[in-house]
Parts: structure tokens; C-alpha cells; sequence
């Protein structure tokens, strides 16, 4: 029979190896069973802001919602109870819809004759002044430059006395207008005393119309700029730097350093295009800016590699200072292999050292002084291996998944396929790999550790199945069709907010 100290012993050894029980917590949108989802409210983008008391989402019909932590106000009553009957009090966070605002409209581009999407690629966070709250939002095009605050709603209280209304024959009985039997004079006499309209001595004091109270408050969105016409190509990724006044915006070929104050001037700092577009070998994936630097930034390729660029170098980074890029096994090589090693994100951890960064079957910790090779790589589904030539088939192989990282750095997630997302534990010594699914019950499918392929892709037989679904090293189906793609790791506790098509759900731990 298991002691007291055993099972002490036993909570203690869970806790140093950094086992969490994920609960659901929250969910925004979610959908009845067999109800079709509109293309426009599927989710696109995710973002805490640096306090973790924001949430923003954008979706691909160009909106923007966001979300406000309400549990430490709502209930520190309730833990300060708590803790003075000695008691701890360990609240997930809750989240409450704030507002939401159009973004981005659907354009057309006549010179080239393309239409833009008004789809959100990402959502930044700036700093807050004054109360307001300051956001980056960009679809393929053209990055805004939003101002949230909140401002009273003013009301127009009416007269406290019932005045005439219109009756069938035409005279007034009562009325909430305001009429007067005689026109206003300057010296009021225009009102007869001896008049029916008003009820003279029924009333202490009469409240004069048009009298404006604010006692509600509402969020409101205001476009403070707009940056635009400076993308030849698609932009995939905004970045805003630690020194609060620039940011970057990185499409295919470049990225761009803006003002935030300067929309009408961008200064170009990387350019990879090259004379003729027939020498064009890689394209620029994503950027991201320091967490702490200001000069340092860092790039991903379609090749798999990373660069570091100190902005003090040069003006135009056409150099990097370092690159981080895993040298390919020898035989490895196959037809997928330039499309699986396309890095779709990158993530700065918070001390700024590490970079994770993921392809479409791994994730990858990369430390910035030790460029030969990550330090860590964490196998997604690698199960899937074999049904590459029908995910190329289906064009599922050039999906792009986020990634995160938890505020500590001791844990990654990033997301797969069947609405699946997957917790890695990446401090030294660590085993935990944790798969859960966007549902209420996020750990009904468990999936054990897929064993490594001794064949490589390039010997797999091609297969004829075109369905989207198929079997995962557990016996569980698996579809295509659904995939969960965005999702974001709360900065300072360990809650993931993930997106299922157009529902948002948030597990704590």
C-alpha cells in the first residue's frame, strides 16, 4: 500500500520533471455539430500582447477581435478570501470579448490586375500609452496602425414629464418630444401657464431637454496610419522592435524598417532578389526583431536556414552576421525535401538567446552561438512521412504552422493536423511530449511517440489514395481538412489560446 511519503515523493518527481495536466478552459465561436463554416470567419491570426492580459485575433474576412483578461479584477475579492482562510488560490486565466473592428477591406490591384484578400497574415501588439491600446494588423498588402481606447458613451436624457400624445382625432394627449403650446421667447413668455400641455404643480422641477450623461463606457477603433505601396510581393510576417518607435514587414524578396510615426517613407534593409528571377534559389519566409536588441533581427528561408543581421553594419544587410542551418544527411535528399524544410515561422525565446523555428515536420531550437546544428528538434508527425506524395497531391504539404514558446522557455507547442497541437519540453533532461486536440476534452486523443522511419521519402512508394484522412501510428484517423495552424503561448503562465477553423479555445495547465 503506497504512503503518504510515497505518493509526496511521487507529486515531487512529477513536478522536477515538468509533467502538465492540461485542462480546457475557454471557448469563443465554437460551432454546432454539422454547422458549415463561412470562409471569412475562419481565424488566421493570434497574438497575446506582452502582459497577457490581451488577446487578438484577426480572421480571413479582415476582422480584428480582441479579448480582455477579467479574472484578476472580477475576483480578487474572492482570493483575498481565500487567502485568509490560508488557502491558495490557483485561477486560470479567463477571457471576455472586449471589441472588434474591420481591419482590412477587399481590394483590387489594377495595374496588375490582382485582387487582394482582406485576409489577416498577423497581428503585433505595440506599446500601450494613456490608457489606449496600439496594434499592427496586415493582410497581403497593406499593414494598419490601430488605436483602441475606451471612451464613455454619451445620452440624451429627455424632460421628466409626460407630455401630449397624438390622438385619433388629431389633438395631443402626451408625448416624449418636447412641444410647446407657444413659441420660446427670449424671456420664456412664450409659455401659457394656463396651457393643458404641461402639468403645472405635478412636478418639484423641470429637467430642460437635450441634457448629455456619460455613465457607459465602449472600446473604439481608430486606423491612426496607414503603411502601404511597399510591398512588391506578399507580406508574411510584421515584427515591432523593442525600442518601441520601428518595426519590420518581410514579403518574399524584402524587408522593410518603418516608423511608426512615418507611413509615407520605408527603408529597405534586406533585399534577396537578384538580377534575373531565373537565378532565384530561396525566398524569405518570416522576420522577427530581438526581444531585447534593437539592431539584431532574424530571417527564415524556403532552405531551412536562419540569418542574424546587426542593423549597426551596414544600412542594406546584405550580409548576415551569423547563420544557423543544419548540414543535410548524406543520401537524404528526396523530391519533398526542399518543400518540408521551408521554415513557415520563427519565434525569439524571451532571454532573446534561443530561436525556435519550425519546418513542416519538425520544430527546432536553435541557440544563436552554436550555428552548425539545433540543440533540439522535436518530431510533430512524423508519422505522416509516408503520405507525402498524397499531402503534394492535395497541396496540404505546403501548409504553414506557428510555433511558441512558453514564457520560462521550458516548453514548445506548435500544431498538426485533425485540429491536434503538440507541447514539447525542451530543458535539459526532458521527456514530455504531450498531444491535444482543440476540443472541450483536449486529451481524448493521445498520441504515443511515432518510432523514426528507417526509410527516407525519396524510397517511400508513390500511392494512388487521394482522401484526405488516413491513420496515425494509433489506429486514429486523421484528416486534412482540419488543421490547426495559429496559436499562441500566454507570456507568463502556461495557457496556449489555439485556433479550430473559426472557434478559438484556451487550455491551461
Amino acid at each position: 500500500m503506497e504512503g503518504d511519503d510515497d505518493v509526496a515523493m511521487r507529486d515531487v518527481n512529477e513536478e522536477e520533471e515538468g509533467l502538465l495536466d492540461w485542462k480546457f478552459s475557454q471557448v469563443f465561436g465554437e460551432r454546432a455539430a454539422g454547422e458549415d463554416v463561412q470562409d471569412v470567419d475562419i481565424i488566421s491570426a493570434i497574438e497575446f500582447d506582452k502582459s497577457g492580459d490581451l488577446l487578438a485575433t484577426g480572421d480571413r474576412g479582415g476582422r480584428v477581435v480582441l479579448f480582455e483578461r477579467f479574472d484578476r479584477t472580477d475576483h480578487a475579492d474572492s482570493r483575498r478570501h481565500l487567502e485568509g482562510m490560508d488557502c491558495s488560490s490557483s485561477r486560470h486565466p479567463e477571457f471576455r470579448y472586449k471589441t472588434e473592428f474591420q481591419s482590412h477591406e477587399p481590394e483590387f490591384d489594377y495595374l496588375k490586375s490582382l485582387e487582394i484578400e482582406e485576409k489577416i497574415n498577423q497581428i503585433r501588439w505595440c506599446h500601450t500609452a494613456n490608457g489606449a491600446m496600439f496594434l499592427l494588423s496586415t493582410n497581403d498588402k497593406t499593414i494598419k496602425f490601430w488605436k483602441v481606447q475606451e471612451k464613455k458613451i454619451k445620452k440624451v436624457w429627455n424632460m421628466n414629464i409626460e407630455l401630449p400624445k397624438s390622438t385619433s382625432n388629431g389633438f395631443v394627449t402626451g408625448s416624449n418630444a418636447p412641444t410647446m403650446s407657444k413659441p420660446h421667447t427670449a424671456n420664456g413668455g412664450g409659455i401659457d401657464k394656463h396651457s393643458s400641455s404641461f402639468p403645472w404643480g405635478k412636478i418639484s422641477s423641470l429637467r430642460l431637454p437635450m441634457v448629455m450623461t456619460a455613465n457607459e463606457t465602449s472600446s473604439v477603433a481608430r486606423c491612426r496610419r496607414t503603411f502601404a505601396h511597399a510591398h512588391e510581393y506578399h507580406i508574411n510576417s510584421i515584427s515591432n522592435n523593442s525600442d518601441g518607435e520601428t518595426f519590420i514587414s518581410a514579403d518574399d524578396l524584402r524587408i522593410n524598417l518603418w516608423n511608426l510615426e512615418n507611413n509615407s517613407q520605408s527603408f529597405n534593409i534586406v533585399d534577396v532578389k537578384p538580377a534575373s528571377m531565373e537565378d532565384l534559389t530561396e525566398v524569405i519566409t518570416a522576420a522577427e526583431f530581438h526581444p531585447s536588441h534593437c539592431h539584431t533581427l532574424a530571417y527564415s528561408s524556403s532552405k531551412g536556414s536562419i540569418r542574424l543581421l546587426d542593423l549597426r553594419q551596414s544600412a542594406l544587410c546584405d550580409s548576415h552576421s551569423k547563420l544557423l542551418q543544419e548540414q543535410e544527411a548524406p543520401g537524404s535528399r528526396s523530391f519533398f525535401t526542399d518543400i518540408i524544410s521551408s521554415i513557415s515561422d520563427i519565434k525569439f525565446a524571451k532571454g532573446g538567446r534561443h530561436i525556435l523555428s519550425r519546418d513542416y515536420m519538425t520544430l527546432k531550437l536553435w541557440d544563436i552561438n552554436m550555428d552548425s546544428a539545433p540543440v533540439a528538434t522535436f518530431q510533430v508527425h512524423d508519422y505522416l512521412r509516408p503520405k507525402l506524395c498524397d499531402m503534394y497531391e492535395n497541396d496540404s504539404i505546403f501548409d504553414k504552422f506557428d510555433c511558441c514558446l512558453s514564457g520560462d522557455g521550458k516548453r514548445v507547442a506548435t500544431g498538426s493536423y485533425s485540429n491536434l497541437f503538440r507541447v514539447f519540453g525542451c530543458s535539459e533532461g526532458s521527456s514530455e511530449e504531450t498531444t491535444l486536440e482543440a476540443t472541450k476534452n483536449p486529451t481524448r486523443r493521445q498520441i504515443q511517440t511515432p518510432p523514426r522511419f528507417p526509410r527516407s521519402p525519396g524510397t517511400l512508394p508513390r500511392v494512388s489514395r487521394r482522401d484526405n484522412s488516413g491513420i496515425d501510428i494509433n489506429g486514429s484517423t486523421y484528416d486534412f481538412s482540419t488543421k490547426l495552424l495559429h496559436l499562441a503561448w500566454h507570456p507568463t503562465e502556461n495557457s496556449i489560446a489555439c485556433a479550430a477553423s473559426n472557434s478559438l479555445y484556451m487550455y491551461y495547465a
